[in-house]
């Protein structure tokens, strides 16, 4: 198992950080790490909601929302190399804007024997991830 996170502070209002990172289908638009996405279900993003997505060095993979909270959080998963990858995306309201925290976390037996290619890449894309939002978000204010 690992498990990795990364906190940003976004100069933008919860609803407008949300309001991008609902919209999957643009984040490779904003981030460097999603080079392509498929909807496999229509929006709005809700528990059970799907999306291919493609990122550098790795196949496509479909993740699933597991848990949502309106402008708050949402987490989904993913099944690959005997892993399930979960993602944490949450916005904590803050004076002048919002604390955006990203992390990652597999479980299984592949975490066991690859876990450690996957934190790498995590710990890398986590901050990029913030990053690139944290520009859409400031930049359409």
């Amino acid at each position: 198992m690992f498990h990795t996170r990364h906190e940003v502070d976004i100069e933008a209002p919860p609803a407008r950080v949300w309001a991008i990172f609902e919209d999957v289908a643009r984040w490779p638009d904003w981030t460097p790490t999603v080079t392509a996405v498929e909807l496999l279900d229509a929006p709005p993003l809700r528990v059970g909601f799907r999306a291919r997505l493609t990122q550098p060095g790795r196949g496509p993979a479909v993740w699933q929302v597991t848990e949502v909270a309106h402008e708050r959080s949402f987490t989904w998963q993913t099944r690959a190399g005997g892993m399930i990858v979960s993602g944490l995306h949450a916005l904590e309201p803050r004076v002048g804007g919002t604390r955006l925290t990203l992390a990652i976390e597999a479980t299984g037996l592949g975490a066991l024997a690859f876990g450690w290619l996957a934190a790498r890449a995590s710990r890398r894309n986590l901050p990029l991830e913030a990053a690139g939002l944290k520009r859409a978000a400031e930049a359409s204010s």
